[in-house]
């Protein structure tokens, strides 16, 4: 399962590269809106940092505005992936940027047969948000389930990005469900690697050997 992190703070994006285990990036308006810059500039420097796909959203809602848009995000970096929104206008958009060898990423996903489009019209990714269905008293990782099964039965290339993850047991849940991707926030990261018996395995090792030699 690839890595993603779900960020436009390009110090955590930095910090997560150098673990050596960062596969790409994921933004939305809302996260460039917390750090107060200039959209297309922090794309390239994002594309700077991490040579895996960079997925820039577009503001547009309708298809054309989406075209114009995602053409100019296309053109900052080769691995700039176009994120669209899971609607009609979308998915038109989606299959028109196919054709033009622009990779797209459907996000805000909810439902498989909004999977079983965006896959028909040649996504490279499509997001499902898990912890937004969870919210809503929703099984969130059910749709993960729905999507791998028809993406398996009838030999869709589109990968399975699992978004909107909250902890790390939604990590162990998409690895076990087959997703391609999950895309999660630097804390998540962070705490993939934390166990108590870790911690407390080291300190005795530290505590003997202080013990035995001084």
């Amino acid at each position: 399962m690839e890595l993603y992190i779900d960020t436009a703070n390009i110090d955590e994006i930095r910090e997560a590269h150098d673990m050596g285990v960062l596969d790409g990036v994921t933004t939305n308006p809302s996260l460039i809106a917390k750090e107060g810059v200039d959209y297309a500039k922090r794309l390239g420097e994002i594309c700077e940092v991490v040579k895996g796909p960079v997925s820039a959203e577009v503001l547009a809602l309708d298809f054309e505005g989406m075209m114009a848009e995602g053409r100019e995000r296309a053109k900052i970096a080769d691995n700039i992936v176009v994120k669209l929104p899971s609607t009609v206008a979308g998915v038109k958009a989606c299959k028109a940027m196919s054709d033009e060898g622009i990779r797209t990423n459907l996000t805000l996903c909810f439902q498989p047969l909004q999977a079983l489009m965006v896959a028909k019209a040649g996504a490279f990714l499509v997001s499902p948000f898990i912890g937004r269905l969870d919210d809503i008293a929703h099984d969130g990782m059910e749709v993960i389930h729905q999507i791998r099964t028809i993406y398996d039965t009838y030999g869709y290339q589109t990968k399975v990005l699992a978004a909107s993850i909250r902890h790390t047991k939604h990590m162990v849940e998409c690895a076990l469900a087959g997703a391609d991707v999950a895309t999660v926030p630097f804390s998540v990261i962070t705490k993939m690697m934390n166990h108590p018996l870790t911690d407390s395995g080291l300190e005795k090792f530290v505590a003997d050997y202080n013990k035995a030699f001084g």
